[in-house]
C-alpha cells in the first residue's frame, strides 16, 4: 500500500483517486480552491441554477466503467442520466433549421434530406461511415492505451479514409476537417454542421486534421446525455465515490512544489510550508504548473509531444427568464455564425476583435431542479473566445461586454422573445475558468487526435520524474469529460500494474 498525493480535484484526478483507493492505496487529494470538479462548477442565484462548465455528457460509458470498477453501486444509482432527443437543433446562417435525432443514423439522414434537400442526408450518412473507420483505427491508441513511446506513428498517419477529390487537374484527399466539409459534404450547411463539432472542442476546422471526424461520430454512435440537476451532479457523484473509498480531500490546500529525491518523487510541499510524503504524485494541472512544481526540470520523457499555444477559451452567459420552457423545446440549439471565415479568423488568426455574430450554443434543459418554479426558465449560452492570459475583473473590463450583447442577440434566433423575458444575466469569462482550473488565460484543452504531425496529441501520463504522473485534460488523451475519465483510468493502471500496463481489454 503506497501513499499517493493527487494535485487537483478535477474529474480526471478524482477518477484516478477512486481507482487507486480501491486498489488499496492511501490517497489524498490537494485542491487549491474550496471545492471539487475543476471546470465542472455551478452558479446559483434567486432559485436558478446553472452549469458553468460542460452542460452535456458524451460517452457516459466512461463513468459507468468508473463506478463499476470502484464499487457495486452503478452510476445510474447515483445520478439521473437522460438521453437528449433531439441531440441538437441547428439554425444555419441562411435561416434553415434542422433537428437531429439522437443516435439514429436513419433519423438523421431523413431529417437532413427534409431540411436541406434530397441527397444531403446520404452525404452525411456516408461521411459517418468513413468517420467510424477513423474511430475504429484510433480508439485504442488514442483513448484506451497509454501514449505509445513511438507516438510519432500516430502523428504521421491520417486514419480518416478521405474520398479522392479532383482539384486543379490533381487528385487530392481531404487533410483537414474543413476540406472534408467542402469536398465531401458539398453543402455549406453540412460543412457548418461538421465544423460545429470542432468548434465545440475549441478546434479550428481549417487546421484540425480530417481525423477530427471522430468527434461527430462519437456523439452520433453513443448519443449525448444530460445529468438531471446539471453536470455538477456528476462531479458530486464522483466526489462521493472517492469519499466512500476513503480518499481524503484537503481543500484550500495549494501545492507549491513536488518534492523529488534521487530522481523520484517523495511527496508535496504546500504553500503554507507544510509537507506530505508520498511514493507517487498524480498531477491534474496544466503543463506550466507541472513544470513549476518541479522547479522547471524536464518532466516530460521520450513520450513528449510538442507544446501547443493559442488555444481558445469560452464565454458563458447565464440567463434567468420569466415564463416557463415551452413544450417541445430542444435541449440544445446551435446558432451558426453568418460569417464563418471572420469568426475563425477572430478566434484562431490575428484577431482585431471577436466576431460580431459568433456561433452560439444555447442550452435549455427541461429540468425543474434548475428554476424556482414552472413559470421560469434557465438558459445557458456559450461561444468560443480567445484565451486572455493575465485578464481579470468583470466582463466589460475584459472587453467582453459587446460580445455578451452579441451572444444574446444571436440567441434570440433560438429563444423567441428572449429580451422581453430576461430577468437578469450572469457572465462567466476566461478569467473565471483560469481561477477555477489554473489554465493560463482560461484556455480549454482539446481532445487528442491523430495526424497533423502530433499537434493534437497530448503529453504522456508518465513523466521523466519517477513516480510523477499527469492526469486530466492537459495530458493524454486530452480534453473533454470522457477523456478526463479515461486519463484517470490510464494513470491508475500505470501505478497499479506498472509501465507494462497497456490499457483495459
Amino acid at each position: 500500500m503506497a501513499r499517493i498525493a493527487v494535485i487537483g480535484a478535477g474529474l480526471g484526478a478524482m477518477a484516478a483517486a477512486a481507482r487507486l483507493a480501491v486498489a488499496g492505496h492511501r490517497v489524498t487529494v490537494y485542491e487549491r480552491t474550496e471545492t471539487f470538479g475543476g471546470a465542472v462548477r455551478r452558479f446559483e442565484r434567486d432559485g436558478f441554477a446553472f452549469d458553468t462548465g460542460p452542460g452535456l455528457l458524451p460517452l457516459p460509458a466512461v463513468y459507468r466503467d468508473l463506478f463499476v470498477k470502484t464499487g457495486k453501486e452503478p452510476l445510474e444509482d447515483r445520478v439521473d442520466l437522460v438521453q437528449v432527443d433531439p441531440s441538437a437543433r441547428h439554425v444555419f446562417a441562411d435561416g434553415t433549421t434542422v433537428a437531429l435525432p439522437n443516435a439514429s443514423r436513419a433519423g438523421v439522414v431523413s431529417a437532413l434530406d427534409e431540411a436541406l434537400g434530397a441527397g444531403a442526408g446520404q452525404r452525411w450518412g456516408d461521411f459517418l461511415v468513413r468517420a467510424r473507420e477513423a474511430w475504429d483505427r484510433t480508439r485504442r491508441p488514442l483513448l484506451e492505451e497509454p501514449l505509445w513511446p513511438n507516438w510519432s506513428v500516430l502523428a504521421e498517419r491520417e486514419p480518416y479514409p478521405a474520398v479522392p477529390h479532383k482539384r486543379l487537374l490533381r487528385t487530392r484527399r481531404a487533410a483537414t476537417l474543413a476540406e472534408v466539409g467542402a469536398w465531401e459534404l458539398r453543402d455549406p450547411r453540412l460543412a457548418a454542421l461538421l465544423e460545429s463539432h470542432a468548434l465545440a472542442y475549441g478546434l479550428d476546422p481549417r487546421t484540425a486534421p480530417a481525423s477530427a471526424a471522430v468527434l461527430p461520430y462519437m456523439e452520433h454512435a453513443f448519443g449525448i446525455w444530460y445529468v438531471r440537476g446539471g453536470l455538477r451532479e456528476l462531479a458530486r457523484a464522483v466526489h462521493e465515490r472517492c469519499l466512500a473509498r476513503r480518499v481524503a480531500f484537503a481543500f484550500g490546500a495549494e501545492v507549491a512544489r513536488v518534492l523529488v529525491r534521487g530522481g523520484r518523487v517523495a511527496g508535496v510541499e504546500l504553500a503554507d510550508g507544510s509537507t506530505a510524503e508520498a511514493e507517487f504524485v498524480v498531477a491534474g494541472v496544466p503543463p506550466e504548473e507541472l513544470s513549476r512544481f518541479v522547479g522547471g526540470a524536464a518532466v516530460r520523457d521520450g513520450g513528449a509531444v510538442p507544446p501547443r499555444h493559442g488555444l481558445p477559451s469560452r464565454l458563458t452567459v447565464l440567463l434567468a427568464l420569466r415564463g416557463g420552457r415551452p413544450e417541445g423545446t430542444a435541449h440544445r440549439t446551435v446558432v451558426h455564425a453568418p460569417e464563418r471565415e471572420a469568426e475563425l479568423e477572430g478566434l484562431f488568426g490575428t484577431p482585431s476583435g471577436t466576431a460580431a455574430r459568433p456561433t452560439v450554443t444555447v442550452l435549455r434543459p427541461d429540468d425543474t431542479g434548475l428554476v424556482p418554479d414552472a413559470g421560469h426558465e434557465a438558459v445557458t449560452l456559450t461561444s468560443l473566445v480567445p484565451a486572455r492570459p493575465g485578464a481579470g475583473g468583470r466582463a466589460e473590463e475584459q472587453g467582453f461586454d459587446d460580445h455578451v450583447r452579441d451572444m444574446i442577440a444571436v440567441a434570440e434566433r433560438a429563444v423567441p422573445g428572449l429580451r422581453d423575458r430576461l430577468l437578469w444575466h450572469e457572465v462567466r469569462t476566461p478569467a473565471d475558468i483560469a481561477r477555477e482550473t489554473g489554465a493560463a488565460g482560461g484556455a480549454v484543452p482539446p481532445p487528442a487526435l491523430a495526424a497533423a504531425r502530433g499537434r493534437l496529441l497530448h503529453p504522456a501520463n508518465t513523466t521523466g520524474v519517477r513516480g510523477l504522473f499527469a492526469v486530466g485534460g492537459w495530458s493524454h488523451p486530452g480534453g473533454g469529460l470522457p477523456h478526463a475519465g479515461m486519463s484517470g483510468a490510464l494513470v491508475a493502471g500505470l501505478i497499479v500494474e506498472g509501465p507494462e500496463f497497456r490499457g483495459s481489454q
